[in-house]
């Protein structure tokens, strides 16, 4: 696992360009184009189980959907950051990618750092130091089990009729 650290105010232009917002739809379309403008290796070289950090307010900009279709698609375990845009914190339950709002384990993590989440109980072990976070209601946790909203919502209705 890697962990890509960032700075504040990551807008959704920086984590997918807007030029490609009606070009590229799939996840296999948006993979490519991840993070371009801002860390140009990172579609390349993310890895299925890696973890971003970032600082506050990750994610603001534009409403689009391709950065946490894309994130999601490459494998990022989570995102940890200090806070997050209102909008992309809900597409991403929606996607089923985990977000977690520690600013304190963004602020410990150093370079090379051993990184464990524990989403259930709530907490971080950055580097040997454990950090809380308010644990997530039950329903997302379920949202992020299933993949996203649609397979949950879907396996509800499919529960529902037997």
């Amino acid at each position: 696992m890697r962990v890509w650290k960032y700075g504040d105010d990551i807008n959704t232009d920086m984590l997918f360009p807007g030029k490609y917002t009606y070009s590229c739809s799939t996840p296999e379309e948006i993979k490519p184009h991840l993070l371009e403008d801002l860390d140009p290796d990172f579609a390349e070289q993310v890895q299925p189980g890696d973890v971003i950090f970032a600082g506050k307010n990750f994610g603001c900009g534009s409403s689009r959907e391709q950065p946490v279709v894309g994130l999601k698609a490459v494998g990022v375990q989570a995102v940890i950051a200090k806070s997050y845009a209102r909008i992309f914190y809900r597409a991403a339950i929606n996607q089923g990618l985990l977000l977690i709002e520690c600013p304190a384990a963004v602020d410990a993590h150093q370079e090379g750092d051993e990184v464990r989440i524990d989403a259930t109980s709530g907490a971080i072990t950055v580097g040997g130091q454990s950090f809380d976070f308010p644990k997530l209601p039950p329903e997302i946790l379920a949202i992020r089990e299933a993949g996203g909203l649609l397979p949950y919502t879907i396996a509800a209705l499919e529960k529902e009729r037997s």
